[in-house]
């Protein structure tokens, strides 16, 4: 078998390009300040229910955990890998609307004022955060 005459894919410069803005995108301190941001959100989202009281609504408590946990992770990952993650910004978008409406949405029980304030205020938080993501990376496609 004979080496390959054309250099690896990972090594074609517009990828290299890619890599490096992307780099130089997330390197910022805004950058660095938006994501750490909606990491804390993602946290607080899954540990809501035992931090405003409302973790007898058993329903409610396990949406918020699971998105929690689920935005924490997603919005994580935009550090390291952005370049191949900055597109996913728009589903923690979802995950924040989903928070903001999930207390009304979970059928079964009506739920306290603290459930709808803590919902609403970190679902508004984790939405616009995540849109913050996706306007790094379209702002790095415009240029």
């Amino acid at each position: 078998m004979t080496a390959p005459t054309s250099p690896r894919i990972e090594h074609h410069p517009d990828i290299m390009a890619l890599r490096a803005h992307s780099e130089e995108t997330t390197a910022t301190p805004a950058a660095q300040a938006v994501e750490a941001l909606a990491v804390l959100s993602g946290v607080y989202l899954a540990a809501s229910p035992w931090i405003a009281g409302f973790n007898g609504a058993t329903t409610l408590t396990v949406t918020n955990l699971i998105t929690g946990v689920a935005y924490a992770c997603l919005v994580g990952g935009f550090g390291p890998a952005y370049e191949r993650t900055h597109s996913l910004s728009w589903a923690a978008v979802a995950i924040g609307v989903w928070t903001i409406i999930s207390p009304w949405a979970v059928a079964g029980h009506t739920f306290g004022t603290a459930a709808q304030v803590s919902n609403v205020i970190v679902g508004v938080v984790a939405s616009l955060l995540a849109l913050a993501m996706a306007g790094l990376g379209m702002g790095r496609a415009q240029r």
